[in-house]
């Protein structure tokens, strides 16, 4: 049976194995796919290690996804873009290739809800979340991103790092002005319970707001910005399993039915 895993530190809140497992139900694939805690300076020997004993593939989480970018042996353009890996697949000839597909997840997520075509969008924070996710919204023939954050510094990097791909401009938190079709918080402030210190003002009425992060309630920013008039609020969660099903097609050459998982895992967050 092909093996397949989560590195990450911590762990024990992934939710990656059950929906890996649901995706495999799903396609009939007969594959295993465990947690794996590797320690905080021992990733590439843990990634080493499961690879030599026999894995295929697996994904990469919170702190690793710089560390595999660094480790894996060849890059996909959307990870070289990133800048990070979330997956690593095992190729025939024995080199780990690299890839990451946060932006996929997100896309498609939104998608379900929007058209991101001419649109003007605001991504709150510029950290590896952000970068990851760039390219993606760009290649939708958006209007605008506007990359705002605490430094103006780092968002004027990622600014300048993508502005041959679109329109693409940054600002600070407190500069912030206009009206803009989405927000999209790529901060971990609604880890926090915290909201990233922005007006209230940039949300309109047909305004849609993402949280990148999800919780069984809503995160701290979907219920500032529900307070605050916006059309509609969506969480992390459909982002979670859209990366999912793109490293599973990856992975397994199948892409499998996201909403049948998506809701079950909902289901198990209430």
């Amino acid at each position: 049976m092909d093996r397949y895993a989560v590195f990450g530190n911590p762990i024990n809140h992934s939710k990656s194995p059950m929906i890996h497992s649901l995706f495999a139900q799903q396609t009939a694939q007969q594959l295993s796919y465990q947690a794996i805690e590797a320690p905080i300076d021992g990733f590439a020997q843990a990634m080493a290690d499961f690879f030599s004993q026999g894995g295929k593939g697996c994904n990469i989480t919170v702190p690793f996804k710089e560390e595999a970018f660094s480790v894996a042996q060849q890059l996909t353009p959307r990870a070289k873009l990133a800048g990070a890996v979330n997956t690593l697949l095992l190729a025939d000839d024995g080199h780990v290739i690299g890839d990451n597909t946060d932006g996929f997840g997100l896309v498609h997520d939104l998608q379900q809800y929007m058209q991101l075509a001419n649109k003007r969008i605001l991504l709150l924070g510029a950290g590896g979340a952000a970068r990851g996710v760039i390219g993606p919204l760009l290649a939708q023939g958006i209007q605008e991103l506007v990359i705002a954050n605490r430094t103006y510094s780092k968002a004027q990097m990622l600014a300048t790092l993508f502005d041959d791909k679109g329109n693409v401009n940054a600002c600070l938190f407190a500069e912030l002005a206009g009206d803009f079709d989405l927000i999209i918080n790529s901060t971990s402030a609604s880890l926090s319970g915290l909201v990233p210190p922005i007006s209230p003002t940039l949300i309109n009425r047909h305004t849609i707001c993402y949280d990148m992060m999800y919780k069984a309630n809503e995160t701290a920013f979907n219920l500032w910005a529900m307070e605050h008039g916006a059309e509609l609020v969506i969480d992390g969660l459909g982002m979670l399993v859209g990366q999912a099903a793109e490293s599973f097609k990856v992975w397994r050459g199948i892409t499998p039915d996201m909403l049948p998982v998506l809701t079950a895992l909902r289901k198990t967050l209430k």
